[in-house]
């Protein structure tokens, strides 16, 4: 439930997670103002115990190497966890995007 000291946040997921915490593309959580990926994240690992330590290690909180995050087209994957995400994001009108990384490279065909 949704009150004035949080703000239903929708989180879409890498397919992996998804299936891991057996939802679908798209997740709402109640997010801690003010909004910002460590908030949304909490209460992500909060509703989906079987994701923590998936996206953020256990011990330090780091962001995953391979896991990015995007919302109303920036990319906040290397800003500190605890900064403030879009103002759309918080009234849920765009959601926080988690994206699996692709690593790979150019063959010699």
């Amino acid at each position: 439930m949704e009150n004035q000291s949080t703000a239903a946040v929708r989180v879409c997921l890498p397919f992996h997670l998804r299936n891991l915490a057996q939802v679908g593309p798209e997740v709402t959580v109640n997010a801690a103002r003010p909004v910002s990926v460590k908030s949304v994240l909490d209460a992500v690992e909060a509703k989906y115990p079987m994701l923590r330590g998936t996206i953020r290690d256990y011990d330090t909180g780091k962001r995953r190497a391979f896991l990015r995050f995007f919302a109303c087209a920036e990319d906040f994957s290397l800003v500190p966890m605890e900064t403030e995400l879009p103002e759309a994001v918080g009234d849920g009108k765009e959601p926080l995007l988690v994206v699996g990384a692709i690593a790979g490279g150019v063959g010699d065909d």
